[in-house]
């Protein structure tokens, strides 16, 4: 399964965090795609190679300089926000890689990775890349009220989740990228409430302000657990705990709807290593 993320400026421990994320609850193995400055390359090498072997054994990744193969480099590089045009030459550069999942650097994985692959398999021959709505309600959301451009649909899309490939389409509907907008006037994700929040995407730097506490407790808790720990213990605990300080909020007073991923994943990862089967004939 392959991930891309681009990473520039001060991008580096969100870059990390969103990585680790995507190595906790995955179960097939990864690559990842790094895409950023010179820079941050030895520090990437460093801290991923500093992880325990039993983490480092489930992925491989490459670093890869900023490029833009058409134009002036200096003009993609400031569109919208730091090196964030890179997204849009993934195709030409990667040319060996079929599918992949491109995602923000301030994404968080609550579920298995595995998960979203497996709708590549519902795209037929038609489309490029399936991502979610900009937003939920139409009268709320940013292009409707502010866009002067053209964008799709009644509320544009969102392109800090993006699952790529060539040849299919999605038939089914994507909401693997929740948002503060989602919750902060109230719940709006239908398919959050039913199913949990997937991925976790904190834009407009939630998780680094007191702005979306649920958000920011989220990214600190993954941030913190230590690789060898138990989930239940040092990630699930603490996570519960935080959640209690969020309650003032709008986001934090639907916990369960962060929460349902988590626990559906830790409850498999549980079963695979505890309960056994002993056969149709037998007791457990």
């Amino acid at each position: 399964m392959h991930l891309a993320v681009v990473a520039c400026g001060d991008r580096l421990e969100e870059t990390l965090i969103m990585l680790k994320s995507a190595v906790l609850f995955s179960n097939r193995r990864l690559c990842f795609h790094i895409f950023s400055e010179d820079s941050l390359k030895p520090e990437f090498n460093k801290k991923l190679q500093e992880w325990p072997s039993s983490y480092t054994k489930k992925f491989e990744y490459n670093i890869y300089p900023i490029t833009f193969s058409v134009g002036n480099a200096q003009e993609w590089k400031k569109l919208f926000k730091p090196c964030a045009a890179q997204r849009l030459f993934l195709p030409v550069i990667l040319k060996d890689v079929d599918s992949l999942l491109y995602v923000d650097t301030d994404v968080l994985f609550l579920r298995p990775i595995d998960d979203i692959w497996h709708i590549l398999k519902e795209f037929n021959s038609t489309q490029l890349a399936a991502m979610a709505p900009e937003h939920e309600i139409p009268k709320i959301g940013w292009y409707s009220r502010f866009a002067r451009h053209p964008y799709y649909g009644t509320t544009g899309v969102n392109s800090g989740v993006m699952l790529m490939n060539l040849t299919r389409i999605r038939s089914t509907q994507f909401r693997w990228n929740y948002r503060p907008d989602h919750c902060m006037y109230g719940s709006n994700c239908k398919g959050a409430e039913e199913e949990g929040v997937s991925i976790l995407h904190g834009n407009r730097g939630v998780y680094h302000d007191d702005k979306q506490p649920t958000f920011k407790a989220l990214y600190e808790v993954i941030r913190d657990f230590p690789f060898e720990d138990n989930l239940f213990q040092s990630l699930y605990y603490p996570l519960q705990s935080k959640f209690l300080d969020t309650v003032h909020t709008l986001c934090g007073r639907i916990p369960q709807v962060f929460l349902k991923q988590i626990e559906k994943t830790m409850k498999k990862v549980y079963e695979s290593r505890v309960i056994v089967y002993l056969g149709a004939n037998h007791r457990y």
